[in-house]
């Protein structure tokens, strides 16, 4: 469905199709999956690190630095992900099912060329790439590097098919299929880490072969379910006939390419503001890295909450219910300011036996809850439109307007303002916290002005 330039208000836009109703109990169904989801990926990544450690200090370094990079080549099939997602609901908010089918197969086909082309590259360059990014590292930290990287680099391919075919269910309404593949990955990824590392005895490569393993598992799986049923509003039912569709793989590059480099930016600022840590001495690094995981646990359910309302936009946009867009946008933004303002308040109140766990020097101890106090302010008051709002945007196709203003408030305010208050001003440490609350602010400053003035309609995708 095409439209021309927009200059009404959304009130005068008619609902050419009868958008989904998403009912209390629909987004209740919809959301606590998505938020449990979420949770586990945390926790797994936890409880995987607490088991490498038992093979030693250069296996629990060589991991968490492959883990890095790891991290960029996840962001960027969870970007294309999100490009398949919001064109595949849009379709199902049209209730143009073939269309949507199609977008799927295409999302498929993309996700694994790019996957490949990652793999080769990786186990092509593997030391090179480790020697480029981390410069000179201890012989057995580089020696665990490279065989946790070059198992797990096999598994890119599964790694997108897992990605795209989550993604797919979610833009179906069913966040329940994804949790149960993350609860199997789990377990599996649990066995395998037992089996590998404390029977065989295998290190690092065990524990790279349980994620390699588990990945071609549940990818396999996925892709077998929307395979078999053609009765899915969403399915890949002729899959294996290729066909490549250039105008709908564009429509999903459109939005998967600027949200992968909006993340990407946004994941190497991080990484650049962390070494200021690095100049305050060893409390300042403890004190961040005890803050930074409970602050993780924090961001989950609004992260839920964002990967929901993609969903329900987009199908809206589809159909071209505007006003059902703004009425969900405004209730899913409610509901996350009410959970984040009670997490926050039990992190407030409950800070110090928490903080107290980790066993942390006095100074550490005494910074970490500064921190936390800081945070819990920001978060609270910004967060919500910062993250969970553009998710709306996102939906609608402004992803190149989402990805200028993430990678600008990025750089100009959260980066430069944290070294000009860290080390100008003499402010020290607390300067990062002071300044990501600072992003968070003028994020959702420029995000809610576009979305109130309503120039999102006119980037429709399909």
């Amino acid at each position: 469905m095409k439209t021309g330039p927009i200059s009404a208000t959304v009130s005068d836009l008619p609902a050419a199709i009868p958008a989904v109703d998403w009912n209390n109990r629909k987004l209740f169904n919809l959301f606590w999956p998505l938020i449990v989801e979420q949770i586990l990926i945390v926790t797994m990544g936890i409880v995987d690190m607490i088991m490498v450690s038992s093979v030693g200090e250069h296996a629990v370094s060589g991991v968490s630095l492959v883990d890095t990079i790891n991290f960029l080549i996840i962001t960027a099939f969870n970007a294309i992900a999100t490009g398949g997602s919001v064109v595949a609901s849009q379709y199902i908010g049209r209730k143009d099912e073939k269309s949507a089918c199609c977008s799927a197969r295409q999302l498929v086909y993309i996700s694994v060329i790019i996957s490949l082309f990652m793999m080769v590259l990786t186990m092509c360059l593997c030391r090179v790439l480790l020697r480029l990014i981390f410069g000179n590292i201890a012989a057995d930290v580089m020696k665990s590097a490279q065989i946790y990287f070059t198992i797990t680099a096999m598994s890119y391919p599964f790694l997108a098919l897992y990605t795209s075919a989550t993604a797919l269910f979610r833009s179906m309404g069913n966040s329940k299929m994804p949790m149960r593949m993350a609860v199997l990955l789990n377990i599996i990824k649990l066995g395998g880490n037992f089996l590998f590392i404390y029977v065989f005895k295998w290190g690092v490569a065990g524990a790279a072969l349980s994620t390699f393993f588990g990945r071609i598992i549940i990818a396999l799986l996925l892709i077998h379910l929307l395979m078999r049923d053609k009765t899915r509003q969403i399915n890949l039912y002729g899959l294996t006939r290729i066909y490549f569709e250039p105008a709908m793989i564009r429509r999903i590059l459109n939005i998967g390419i600027p949200s992968g480099l909006e993340t990407s930016m946004f994941q190497i600022g991080k990484i650049l503001i962390t070494r200021i840590f690095t100049a305050f001495g060893t409390a300042s690094i403890a004190a961040n890295a005890v803050s930074g995981t409970i602050n993780s646990i924090a961001f989950m359910p609004g992260s839920g909450f964002g990967m929901g309302l993609l969903i329900i936009a987009g199908q809206c946009i589809g159909a071209g219910d505007y006003l059902a867009v703004k009425k969900y946008t405004k209730k899913i933004m409610i509901l996350s300011y009410i959970t984040y303002f009670v997490i926050n308040v039990n992190i407030f109140i409950f800070m110090k036996p928490v903080v107290g766990v980790f066993n942390l020097s006095d100074e550490a101890f005494r910074l970490c809850l500064l921190f936390l106090k800081i945070h819990c302010i920001t978060s609270t008051l910004f967060w919500c439109p910062s993250f969970v709002l553009p998710n709306a945007l996102k939906a609608a196709g402004d992803a190149r307007y989402i990805m200028v203003v993430a990678a600008g408030t990025m750089w100009i305010v959260r980066v430069c303002s944290a070294y000009f208050l860290a080390f100008v001003l003499g402010l020290g440490p607390v300067a990062v916290t002071i300044a990501m609350g600072a992003d968070f602010l003028f994020r959702g400053i420029f995000f809610t002005k576009r979305w109130l003035g309503n120039k999102w309609i006119e980037k429709k995708v399909i």
